[in-house]
């Protein structure tokens, strides 16, 4: 049986069914405000690195080698920590991954929800 783990925006309005609510970016969402922020952890240490974050500026045309390059930054010892924390929390109930990548669809949260799953 396959872990119930959503991808959602930081900005959409929180739903019942969310269970835990994880955002997964190195930096605090543009324009979010502390009081607005409905989310039970922040998981910056598995948020791509700055460089291939730059590198990858969500170009979709880019998104395979992204995809590519941050699988291999989520081996690293110290990210590997957050996955399975993440894991942990996923075991426990649904788990919503949240970025404010416009697209989720092209985004570091979509690879890392895969990569749990």
């Amino acid at each position: 049986m396959s872990a119930d783990i959503r991808v959602r925006r930081v900005y959409e309005e929180p739903s019942a069914d969310d269970g835990s609510r994880v955002l997964v970016d190195k930096l605090w969402p543009r324009g979010l405000s502390k009081d607005d922020a409905h989310f039970d952890e922040w998981a910056k240490d598995v948020a791509p690195s700055n460089e291939l974050r730059t590198w990858f500026g969500h170009d979709p045309a880019r998104f395979d080698e992204f995809r590519h390059r941050y699988e291999r930054e989520l081996s690293a010892p110290a990210a590997k920590e957050g996955i399975d924390h993440l894991r942990g929390l996923a075991a426990k109930g649904t788990l919503t991954l949240l970025t404010s990548t416009r697209d989720v669809n092209v985004s570091h949260a979509v690879v890392l929800a895969d990569l749990l799953r």
